[in-house]
């Protein structure tokens, strides 16, 4: 079920018509509409076309809309009704079997039919491809906890609920045609019809030049490729689907859609669209376009490749508010949407929502935390990071989050996992992250003799330590420790530990690592480093 929205703070009204971060710009587009056109509601709109998986780019779309509109809810004192529309595109044809799917030698059976009348590959007890797809994009968006409603494109134009919007384009085809054509090339104008008929043969998607129409009885004319037969349809009731772009814009129009925001690689498909929607007698929405998402070789995310991450993918590893907090952060900038994205994101979530409590009402509306929880964030601290924890993972060899509890609770006292439940999710977070991605990358080294001999003076120095949890002092004593020994830059040094102790380029802030694992416990880490114990076990 859809959750209901967040009560916002009557507080924050007035304090947010100053706020700058980017979800506030955007809804000031959408102030001023309603200044302009008088509307007492706003219908904000997401796409999805359930040709695969839906993958993460997909959730970012709804979870940056939300975002805007809750500022706009805040910049109008959530005196304007809005609404949110999240839309499978689930009557479009399947034009090629997804490579991350199961049967897809049956699915090649199904090529041209309208996703909503393929059958599900997954054996899950679904009608159709289309709707198993669509109950995996709800089941995240229910998870997450957002306010939206769900619309399928088949239930839209077979109930009738396009009709109306059909008959305008029918009426409007000439211009529709100026418009597209020139986007097109010489092969597919000669082919092109804003109109795809289903066939009553085949129940295929077709793509055919209409040879006549009617605007009257509301047909149109075409040769079915199966048969060679003139068929003659209607267009409404579900008989035709609409090309894509003029199906944007057609649904723009029927629905009166406010604002969508869509991908960069979309840029000349909004204006196109945009244009059918001014023809049709209707202003197209506000919106923005996002930067591409990129998987690990820097090539753009796709459903049927599955080439990025699913949303599955990342909760096995990380919580949904730090998926929330990677796509606040600067959406106009392209981003690497893979597994080593996670613990940054991760950290970078806890961070903003620890420091949310103490911060003053302008400063709130600027953290990601306020965005990524639509107004309402709650109040919690997070005393030790994902990537900390994953260096007591390896340090400790741990395979289960409640051995790394007898390490937190003695480093921050009176912690457990019922006083800090997202800790506790955290450190489950840090274990199967590091054994999946992190232990099969750690190299353990010697130390040389330069390296050795710091390293021994750091086991005897920790002992003045013994049982301390300050972090500064003894991140202090290891910088003290790297600069005695003649480390030039000192990075040298902290590398060298990160490498030899932890079998890893880069790590934590070591005084911090030290105080959570242990002083006595790193003194025998190193003991075993120099006896070359790590690098045998590696």
């Amino acid at each position: 079920m859809s959750a209901a929205l967040p009560v916002l703070d009557p507080a924050l009204f007035e304090v947010a018509q100053g706020a700058r971060a980017w979800p506030f710009e955007e809804a000031r587009k959408l102030v001023s509409r309603v200044e302009r056109t008088g509307q007492t509601s706003v219908l904000f709109e997401t796409g999805y076309g359930p040709s695969g998986l839906p993958h993460i780019g997909t959730f970012g779309e709804v979870m940056r809309t939300t975002m805007v509109r809750t500022a706009f809810r805040l910049l109008t004192s959530d005196s304007i009704e809005t609404r949110l529309l999240a839309f499978s595109d689930d009557m479009d044809g399947l034009r090629k079997v997804p490579t991350n799917v199961p049967n897809q030698d049956m699915l090649a059976g199904f090529l041209g039919k309208p996703l909503s009348r393929v059958p599900d590959p997954y054996s899950d007890g679904y009608p159709s491809f289309g709707a198993a797809n669509n109950a995996r994009l709800r089941a995240f968006l229910d998870r997450f906890g957002f306010a939206y409603e769900f619309a399928s494109s088949t239930d839209y134009y077979t109930s009738g609920v396009f009709d109306e919007a059909l008959l305008r384009m029918l009426e409007c085809y000439d211009q529709v045609m100026e418009i597209m054509l020139p986007s097109l090339g010489p092969e597919r104008r000669a082919s092109y019809s804003p109109f795809l008929p289903i066939s009553r043969h085949t129940g295929d998607v077709l793509q055919v030049a209409v040879i006549e129409r009617n605007v009257s009885k509301g047909t149109i004319t075409y040769v079915d490729p199966a048969t060679g037969t003139t068929e003659e349809t209607e267009i409404t009731g579900g008989k035709v689907k609409c090309q894509w772009k003029p199906d944007w814009a057609m649904r723009w129009f029927a629905l009166g859609v406010d604002y969508e925001m869509s991908g960069k690689d979309l840029i000349e498909s909004v204006k196109l669209a945009s244009r059918i929607c001014q023809v049709l007698g209707r202003s197209p929405p506000e919106g923005f376009n996002y930067e591409l998402f990129l998987d690990d070789k820097g090539q753009k995310i796709s459903k049927s490749k599955g080439n990025g991450l699913t949303i599955d993918d990342w909760l096995s590893y990380a919580s949904p508010e730090s998926l929330g907090q990677f796509m606040f952060q600067k959406p106009r900038t392209a981003k690497r949407l893979f597994f080593d994205v996670i613990p940054r994101a991760a950290d970078d979530y806890f961070t903003f929502a620890s420091a949310y409590a103490g911060q003053t009402e302008a400063e709130r509306l600027e953290n990601p935390a306020f965005h990524v929880h639509f107004g309402a964030p709650p109040v919690f601290e997070m005393p030790v990071t994902f990537g900390l924890l994953m260096n007591l993972v390896s340090a400790a060899n741990a395979d289960d989050p409640a051995v790394l509890w007898g390490f937190i609770s003695r480093y921050v006292p009176g912690t457990s996992p019922e006083t800090h439940p997202q800790l506790d999710a955290l450190a489950g977070y840090a274990v199967r992250y590091f054994n999946d991605f992190v232990k099969p990358t750690k190299t353990f080294r010697a130390a040389s003799d330069k390296e050795a001999a710091a390293l021994a003076d750091l086991a005897e120095r920790l002992r003045e330590f013994e049982g301390s949890t300050d972090a500064d002092a003894l991140q202090t004593m290891v910088y003290e420790i790297g600069k005695t020994h003649g480390f030039d830059p000192l990075k040298d040094w902290f590398q060298a530990i990160y490498q030899v102790l932890l079998g890893a380029t880069q790590g934590p802030r070591f005084g911090s690592f030290i105080a959570l694992y242990g002083v006595s416990e790193t003194r025998g880490l190193i003991e075993r480093a120099l006896g070359g114990e790590l690098v045998k076990a590696a």
